[in-house]
């Protein structure tokens, strides 16, 4: 879960964060969480499949991968000095093939200082 120092750390899509100059870049950064649906979820979401719309077993799993996935890529570019992440961008893709239960969501971004203007 983001806890409030990842709330304070700046994370942006953009390359620059608005009011604030970048003084040093660090490099890539990057946070990976991968999520397998149990059993339960699997069995939840095709009972949620037959009727169509969001299945939301696999919402609620895939929310919580992204989380921790931008959490991890900020407690990596912590640990290298930066105040925040410019470009950041998310990915998820599947592991193992067609029948795969296992759901890989990437954050990735470039670590760098800022100072306010």
């Amino acid at each position: 879960m983001e806890s409030q120092k990842d709330s304070e750390f700046k994370v942006v899509t953009i390359p620059d964060v608005p009011g604030f100059k970048i003084t040093k870049v660090i490099g890539l950064v990057n946070g990976l969480s991968p999520r397998t649906r149990g059993i339960g979820g699997v069995i939840r979401g095709a009972l949620q499949s037959i009727g169509g719309g969001e299945i939301t077993a696999f919402t609620s799993e895939i929310e919580k991968a992204r989380v921790d996935a931008v959490s991890r890529a900020i407690r990596q570019a912590r640990k290298r000095g930066a105040n925040a992440i410019v470009g950041l961008d998310m990915e998820t893709s599947d592991m193992g093939g067609e029948a795969s239960y296992i759901t890989l969501v990437s954050a990735t971004g470039t670590a760098v200082v800022i100072e306010a203007v």
